[in-house]
């Protein structure tokens, strides 16, 4: 997004890593980009209000025909944003652009925004929770048997987009840098592997626990299969037989930090040829249906919900953030 009148893809995530280079150096080009990117996520809120108010159980609705229905109100809003929009980017540009403004030279915090005089659509700045402690984890077996992660039960339209809490955009703070840690040894793009993991642990509230509640940092709900030597947890999740969802209780691999977890999904995707496709992806589409495709879920609709929060605005705004 290197200019203002350039309408970015929903999917072109890799801009807004680029983006968020450029406001540490305060450009102006990318104070309104930043802006309409806002907007951007405003608008949809308001065109996902207007679907909700209209009925939506008619012979040719289905969830694939709603699923493409808000990618198309997706890239719909950052059209409107880029050429105009409804003027709300102009009032955030203006706030970014003032000399007051407290500005945090690590952006931990969010986008500096000044406090408004008048409350805007947007939720309040978050600070990461502070990261697991930072301790070199010895190399990781890998399970020759088949793994088929699971998908969990929380996967419902509420944990595909996140949540407005801040938990969302703490999440994504506090597992990038292991996710950018693994794409140095696979390849995939880092936020790919974050919305994955957005996926499987709906935004880190769903992650399999102990019994007595502890974590176990399995974010991509990877199996403890019978030649997985280290520590496991139990937990229901959801499998699909036939198209049908059953509940289920299967024992997980479970990790001391989420820097392990990413360690031994980027050893399992990198060294297992079932996922030499997803490896040598580098679109979300080719990513997502590749892991389908190999057999990572039983979910008919894995791919189109991955891709879903790889090109929504819940991980385009964390990513900002």
């Amino acid at each position: 997004m290197n200019s203002a009148t350039s309408v970015p893809s929903i999917f072109d995530t890799q801009s807004l890593t680029a983006l968020k280079g450029d406001l540490k150096k305060a450009d102006p080009q990318a104070l309104k980009a930043t802006a309409q990117q806002f907007e951007a996520v405003f608008v949809q809120m308001i065109l996902k209000s207007m679907r909700a108010a209209t009925p939506q159980d008619g012979m040719f609705d289905s969830d694939q025909t709603r699923f493409y229905q808000e990618m198309l109100d997706a890239q719909l809003a950052q059209v409107m944003s880029a050429k105009g929009g409804v003027g709300l980017a102009a009032v955030i540009e203006r706030q970014l652009s003032r000399p007051d403004a407290v500005v945090a030279p690590d952006f931990e915090g969010g986008i500096p925004l000044m406090p408004p005089t008048r409350s805007l659509p947007l939720g309040p700045a978050q600070r990461a929770y502070p990261l697991p402690a930072d301790r070199a984890p010895p190399p990781l077996p890998i399970d020759s048997s088949p793994v088929r992660p699971a998908l969990p039960a929380i996967s419902t339209p509420a944990a595909i987009s996140g949540a407005g809490d801040g938990q969302t955009q703490a999440f994504v703070n506090s597992v990038w840098p292991h996710a950018a840690a693994a794409s140095q040894q696979t390849g995939i793009p880092p936020h790919f592997m974050v919305a994955h993991a957005a996926l499987e642990s709906g935004w880190g509230r769903a992650e399999p626990r102990a019994a007595d509640g502890r974590p176990s940092y399995n974010l991509f709900g990877i199996k403890a299969g019978g030649n997985w030597q280290g520590a496991v947890v139990s937990a229901p999740t959801t499998e699909y037989v036939g198209g049908v969802a059953e509940q289920r209780v299967e024992r997980f691999r479970a990790y001391g930090s989420y820097a392990e977890a990413f360690q031994d999904y980027a050893q399992l995707l990198a060294k297992s040829p079932r996922y030499r496709e997803v490896v040598a992806s580098t679109d979300a589409a080719g990513f997502a249906r590749g892991l389908q495709r190999a057999g990572y879920a039983t979910d008919p609709l894995y791919a189109s919900k991955l891709e879903r929060i790889i090109g929504g605005p819940t991980l385009r705004t964390a990513l900002v953030g």
